[in-house]
């Protein structure tokens, strides 16, 4: 099997929703250099892709896609067997359906499958030393195998009905290859490590209070939500009520959002967020930042966007569906006693940004 180019939506990309982004988990994935990044999003070198997909299996919020490889249909015919068997077209190995590169098979997918208790073999691994694709395509089906382990592991006492994937000619996936909580670590090491880089420029270039994020830095886009973070709410349900307790990992889009003191009510992680996992609720009297986790693809943007840093992810977290939004902040509004219109402050303030503007701008041309 073999797939046309994918297609790329910029107005789903983190990198044009928020001009600053530093995503790259699809040039990442990419085994052939053919993805160029710029704050406009991403642009495909046709002459250098060869259709491996695995763009499409790496990106959060459905950028990338191909009307000829969707896991989704692949899921349909699955459900209709007792047994499913899928092999990389670049192994010439036979099976039920092929894909462009077992990588781009995502661990929710497999998730999926294994909890319908549906056995499924994955053919073609071994010939990844001997594949264009091969590097790239072996390490993210590692990680998506790690992503499976931890579905699995979190699914506790349900776990046992799972049916897990196993590797034509080798073991069963368990809980994915190597250690299960590496590339959680590196997430989070990867997270930290780019918060620390935004502390060194601000303390050389803000010294004061972290400067407002430009406006043209966001761009409006359709609040979009992914098959994949839908099929995950499928996989996180559990029976009785229980909690479903799952480590954040690179490639499983889902995490929860906690919010430290700080927060100067910007408004900037609701604007930039592609899906409307967070958003603003407002009445007369009040203001509210919430969280819908259900909603999250874990793309990272309103981790980026937030100038005082105080947004962050949980290393482990419930993941069950249809949770009630979370209020990150709750604020009671504020009268302006120059305009007399309502505002909104972390701290209490006499008059509002716009009249406080105006009183600056007044002072520096008249003194």
């Amino acid at each position: 099997m073999s797939i046309a180019a994918p297609d790329f939506r910029a107005n789903r990309c983190t990198r044009y929703r928020y001009r600053y982004s530093e995503c790259r988990r699809c040039a990442d994935a990419c085994p052939h250099a053919a993805i160029a990044l710029s704050d406009e999003g991403a642009t495909l070198d046709p002459a250098r892709c060869q259709n491996c997909a695995l763009c499409v299996g790496a990106c959060h919020t459905g950028a990338w896609s191909s009307d000829s490889f969707k896991p989704i249909a692949l899921l349909r015919e699955a459900i209709k067997r007792p047994t499913w068997s899928l092999a990389c077209a670049p192994s010439g190995a036979s099976a039920d359906a092929r894909v462009p590169c077992l990588g781009a098979v995502d661990g929710v997918t497999l998730a999926y499958l294994a909890k319908r208790r549906i056995p499924v073999t994955l053919h073609g691994s071994a010939h990844c030393t001997e594949c264009a694709h091969g590097s790239k395509g072996a390490a993210q089906l590692n990680l998506n195998l790690e992503a499976l382990g931890a579905l699995h592991e979190a699914a506790e006492g349900a776990a046992s009905h799972w049916v897990m994937p196993v590797m034509a000619g080798g073991p069963t996936t368990g809980g994915g290859l190597g250690d299960g909580f590496a590339s959680s670590r590196r997430h989070l090491f990867r997270r930290l490590i780019v918060r620390g880089v935004g502390e060194v420029v601000r303390a050389t270039t803000l010294p004061g209070e972290p400067a407002p994020v430009p406006e043209k830095a966001i761009r409006a886009g359709p609040y979009a939500l992914t098959e994949q973070r839908e099929l995950l709410q499928i996989v996180c349900k559990q029976k009785e009520d229980r909690p479903f307790k799952v480590r954040i990992h690179e490639m499983l889009p889902l995490m929860q959002l906690a919010l430290h003191p700080g927060c100067t009510v910007c408004e900037a992680c609701f604007r930039v967020c592609p899906t409307g996992a967070l958003q603003i609720e407002e009445n007369p009297g009040d203001w509210a930042l919430t969280f819908q986790i259900d909603r999250c693809v874990a793309c990272e943007a309103c981790l980026e966007v937030c100038q005082p840093r105080v947004l962050d992810a949980a290393a482990s977290f419930d993941a069950r569906s249809e949770q009630p939004a979370r209020v990150l902040l709750n604020l009671n509004k504020q009268r302006c006693s120059r305009c007399d219109r309502h505002f909104m402050s972390p701290s209490p303030e006499k008059t509002c940004t716009v009249c406080r503007d105006d009183e600056d701008a007044f002072s520096a041309i008249f003194g």
